[in-house]
């Protein structure tokens, strides 16, 4: 059995800072993670290798120094790193990238087997889309389960898997044929502890790196900017509100204080009161 999980280095959400010409993340100077959604995807990956004795490859997109979100994935227990890193992914968006890493993981698939399952996390946090796992899986014909909470089932045999979806106002039970692409949700479980074994193999472990040509990518429009039809057109801290919050203080029982509080409202924002009467006289008419 085959895993490949995709894995994005992003820049610690804090120190983030965005290009005043291109809208584009600032990475130069700003430290880097493994998003932290992968890392739930990555887990699951290396539970399934637990149980299966499978072969999981972690596979990203990203400069040079993504190497190092790669090693720290091997540390963990991954058995093989690959990095794809060209000038010409500069930029990209969502479009961009899900074409980008799908002809990569054509060229995994030809390399080193082609894999059952693909896992992403759900979505990343510099862009928080979501779109990059779903763009993977119909650049390349898988069937795509996302916002997976539990993986229920896996029959090799029958080559199908059961998951736990979680939806709005509950949860689905889907099952589909592999091979598939999967995005976990955050706390769906938590990533275990890298050995020293596995840290000195990370160490001394060859990243197979492949750039746009490797991949078989003759058109490079369809990479980086030129490949990205999304145009940010601004992006902006919001500014701070000039009046504070008012602080309500009132004595007494919940009810009480429940009452001063919409009494507070009301005198604020007198429309309101007239509007909740309007509409309660209405009501009983």
């Amino acid at each position: 059995m085959h895993i490949v999980v995709c894995i994005k280095q992003v820049p610690d959400s804090a120190q983030i800072r965005v290009h005043p010409v291109t809208n584009t993340i600032m990475r130069q100077g700003v430290p880097t993670i493994i998003n932290p959604y992968d890392l739930f995807a990555l887990e699951e990956a290396l539970r399934l290798k637990d149980r299966f004795d499978a072969t999981v490859t972690v596979l990203t997109m990203g400069p040079p120094t993504a190497a190092d979100s790669l090693r720290k994935a091997l540390t963990f227990g991954a058995d093989r790193a690959v990095l794809l890193t060209d000038r010409y992914f500069a930029g990209s968006d969502t479009l961009a990238t899900s074409f980008a890493l799908s002809m990569a993981l054509k060229k995994v698939a030809e390399e080193f087997g082609k894999p059952e399952i693909i896992f992403t996390g759900k979505q990343t946090i510099d862009g928080d889309t979501a779109q990059v796992g779903p763009g993977i899986a119909k650049r390349l014909d898988y069937n795509q389960l996302t916002y997976i909470a539990r993986i229920v089932e896996t029959d090799l045999q029958t080559g199908t898997i059961k998951v736990e979806r979680r939806a709005e106002g509950g949860l689905q039970v889907l099952e589909t044929k592999l091979p598939v692409l999967i995005t976990m949700l955050e706390a769906s479980n938590e990533m275990r502890r890298g050995s020293i074994e596995n840290a000195l193999i990370a160490a001394r472990a060859e990243v197979v790196t492949w750039n746009a040509a490797s991949v078989g990518i003759e058109d490079l429009t369809k990479c980086g900017l030129r490949g990205s039809p999304t145009i940010v057109k601004k992006v902006f801290a919001p500014t701070a509100r000039s009046e504070k919050a008012a602080i309500v203080a009132a004595e007494g029982s919940v009810n009480a204080k429940a009452v001063a509080l919409v009494e507070a409202i009301f005198e604020k924002t007198p429309a309101v009161e007239q509007e909740l009467l309007e509409q309660a006289a209405h009501h009983y008419v």
